[in-house]
C-alpha cells in the first residue's frame, strides 16, 4: 500500500509536475542519497526496540514525538504563510513583483538530474535488500534458513553498520569533490550551493537515522517522520514533500520485493490495495496542486502536514491506551523482552 501510493506521487512529480520555475526537479537528489543509507539503517534498529519495548513505553514516546512535531510543523507553517501575505502584499504594492514571491513561495535550488544518484541509490537498496533476504525476521524465514540469533545471523545483522557509515561517508565525500570542482569552473557558484553545504555534513544522515528508528520503533510509514524532520532543516516544502516519497519509495519497495520473493500469503489483495492507494494519492494529489496554485501559498503543504500529525497523534493516543488496558486487565506480560 505504501509503495503504491509514494509510486504514484513520484511518478506525477517527475511527468506531471515537472522540473521548477529555475528549470530544476523537485527532488533533492543530494539529500535522498546522503540519508537514504543511515535511514535504511535507523528502521533496522527501530524495529529491534520494537520487539523490546513494551507497548506501555512504545505508545507514550510516539504520542509525544507527534506532539512535539505537530507543535514545531504548525509554527513553520504559520511563518510561511505570514511571510507568503507580506510577499504578496510588496507585489500589490508594486515592490520586487516577480523575485520576491517566487524566491518566497516556490523556494526550490538548483539541483539537477544526476543519473549517477540514482545508480548510488539502487547500490544502496540491493545491498540492504540482500542483508534482509538472509536475516528476515518476525516469524518469517530467509531465503537461506538461517539459524535466528545465531552467531551469523548477527555477523549479518551488525555488518548494516558498517556498510551504511561507508557509503554516508563515501557519498558526502563525492559530493563535496564534486562541489568544490563546480566552484572552481562555476563563477557563481555560491549562489547556487547544494544545502549539503548551508549545514553540517552530519545533519541529513543524523536526522535519517533517527527518523528511520522511529519508524521502526512505532511501526509507520516513513513520510509521517521524515516529511517534518525535512521541513525543520530549513528544506522547502514542495521539496521536502517529494523527496521524502522518493526516499519512502525505496524502503517500502524493499519491504515489498521481500514479500513477493518469500511468497508471503495476501500478496493478491495487497496489490488491489496498492492500486487503491495510488489512484487515491493521485487523486490527493491533484487537488492539493490546484489548491496551491489557486491560492500561491505553499504553506499549505506544512499546515497539512500538521493537520495530519495532530489527528495521527489522537488517534495513535486513544488506540495505544485502549490496547495497553487490555493487556494489563487480561494479566499479560507487559515488561522488556530480549530481541530473540
Amino acid at each position: 500500500m505504501i509503495t503504491g501510493g509514494t509510486l504514484s506521487n513520484v511518478l506525477y512529480t517527475l511527468l506531471a509536475c515537472g522540473p521548477g520555475s529555475d528549470g530544476q526537479p523537485l527532488i533533492d537528489y543530494d539529500i535522498a542519497v546522503v540519508s537514504q543509507p543511515c535511514l535504511l539503517l535507523g528502521v533496522s534498529i527501530g524495529v529491534a526496540c520494537n520487539v523490546m519495548f513494551p507497548e506501555w513505553l512504545i505508545f507514550p514516546l510516539f504520542s509525544a514525538f507527534l506532539s512535539f512535531a505537530t507543535f514545531k510543523t504548525y509554527g513553520n507553517g504559520m511563518r510561511r504563510w505570514r511571510g507568503e501575505t507580506a510577499a504578496m502584499r510588496r507585489v500589490l504594492e508594486g515592490a520586487s513583483a516577480g523575485e520576491g514571491i517566487e524566491e518566497l513561495l516556490i523556494g526550490r535550488k538548483g539541483h539537477g538530474f544526476h543519473w549517477m544518484d540514482l545508480v548510488v541509490l539502487g547500490t544502496v537498496w540491493l545491498f540492504f535488500f540482500t542483508i534482509h533476504l538472509f536475516i528476515r525476521g518476525e516469524g518469517a524465514k530467509g531465503v537461506f534458513d538461517m539459524q535466528t540469533c545465531g552467531v551469523a545471523y548477527w555477523l549479518i545483522t551488525m555488518a548494516q553498520i558498517p556498510i551504511a557509515v561507508a557509503f554516508t561517508a563515501c557519498i558526502v565525500h563525492q559530493k563535496r569533490k564534486l562541489q568544490t570542482q563546480n566552484c572552481q569552473v562555476v563563477e557563481l557558484a555560491i549562489a547556487v550551493k547544494s544545502r549539503l553545504d548551508a549545514m553540517p555534513v552530519y545533519v541529513f544522515s543524523v536526522a535519517a537515522l533517527l527518523t528511520g528508528v522511529m519508524n521502526g520503533l512505532f511501526g509507520i510509514g516513513g513520510g509521517l517522520l521524515l516529511n517534518p524532520v525535512l521541513l525543520q532543516t530549513g528544506v522547502p516544502p514542495k521539496t521536502a514533500s517529494a523527496t521524502t516519497m522518493f526516499m519512502v519509495l525505496f524502503c517500502a519497495s524493499m519491504s515489498m520485493v521481500q514479500f513477493i520473493i518469500l511468497g508471503v500469503d495476501g500478496i493478491a489483495g495487497a496489490l488491489v490495495y496498492a492500486a487503491a492507494c495510488f489512484v487515491g494519492s493521485i487523486f490527493g494529489l491533484v487537488v492539493i496542486e490546484g489548491a496551491m496554485r489557486k491560492s500561491g501559498r505553499v504553506s499549505l503543504i506544512v499546515l497539512l502536514v500538521a493537520a495530519v500529525l495532530a489527528v495521527s497523534k489522537g488517534g495513535i493516543a486513544y488506540s495505544g491506551a485502549v490496547r495497553v488496558w487490555a493487556q494489563y486487565t487480561s494479566g499479560q506480560y507487559m515488561g522488556f523482552v530480549l530481541p530473540c
